[in-house]
């Protein structure tokens, strides 16, 4: 009882010098943590990241115990390790700085302007519900923060608006550029017959073709939405962050590109204008009735 009393008054004398910049600061490190976290889960690394873990507890156990032996083992494979983490995560730190540098880039940045988006979301819904109807095997990348000026380079400069037609066109069979991707930049087809790296995640369904292992591949290094159409079943899929959803409707598609390409707000008011243009529209009908 005396020891519950005592941890107790331990407690409270802990919970009485605690300030708000303290709660601040763990909950800080908390998110960082839980941020790293799921970074890596969804990455081929988060076995590297258990092992890493184990070795902090084993080195707890040997402070513990005071191993002779061990800590010498230890110690010359953390002298290290700094440089084994920075290999090993070599692709994770990457996209992590990219990240970081895109959304600096979309702070100060000029924003694409919105129209251009839709014009690209509604061209590459139109393009994708023909391709699927024809089994057409098709990959179209969109960018975001994430630069991807290395991949459009793999490939054949376009810088064109993206109609329907001339997607259809880029991924005709016997077209010179249909093998690869096309990568749209800020609403424009910036390349197309682009190289695109292959997920490494041995998790992937073996019925998934190369393309759908590109399109996972782009995403999972790269915050790109990738949309797919299967030249063996004609399905429309979409990668994010490492994620396939496949089996879309055209309508779903069209409402993940929208809610992933255009911002909330943009998107809620852009609803409303074309609601109060249809409804325009019914009343001027009813009024040529009477």
């Amino acid at each position: 009882m005396e020891k519950i009393q005592e941890l107790l008054r331990t407690l409270r004398n802990v919970i009485s010098i605690i300030t708000v910049w303290d709660i601040l600061d763990m909950a800080i490190v908390a998110f960082l943590v839980y941020k790293l976290i799921t970074f890596f889960s969804k990455t081929n690394s988060m076995n590297v990241v258990k092992g890493i873990a184990l070795l902090l507890v084993v080195m707890g156990i040997n402070a513990w115990l005071d191993l002779p032996v061990v800590s010498y083992l230890l110690g010359g494979a953390f002298e290290m390790g700094v440089i084994v983490i920075i290999v090993l995560f070599q692709p994770e730190i990457r996209r992590i700085l990219e990240q970081v540098g895109g959304s600096l880039k979309d702070i100060f940045g000029h924003p694409v302007k919105t129209q251009t988006l839709e014009n690209a979301i509604d061209q590459t819904v139109l393009a994708f519900a023909d391709m699927s109807k024809t089994r057409t095997g098709a990959l179209l990348v969109f960018e975001r923060s994430t630069n991807l000026e290395s991949y459009i380079k793999t490939g054949t400069i376009v810088d064109a608006s993206p109609a329907a037609e001339l997607l259809k066109n880029l991924f005709f069979d016997k077209a010179p550029l249909h093998d690869g991707a096309v990568i749209i930049r800020n609403g424009r087809i910036a390349g197309a017959a682009c190289m695109l790296p292959l997920s490494g995640n041995s998790n992937i369904s073996r019925d998934l073709g190369m393309r759908h292992r590109a399109g996972i591949g782009m995403s999972e290094r790269s915050d790109a939405v990738v949309a797919i159409v299967s030249e063996e079943t004609g399905d429309i899929s979409v990668a994010i962050e490492g994620i396939l959803k496949r089996g879309l409707s055209t309508d779903t598609f069209e409402r993940i590109l929208r809610m992933e390409l255009i911002p909330q707000e943009q998107e809620k008011e852009n609803i409303f204008k074309r609601l109060k243009a249809r409804f325009k529209g019914k009343k001027s009908e009813s009024e040529k009735g009477e």
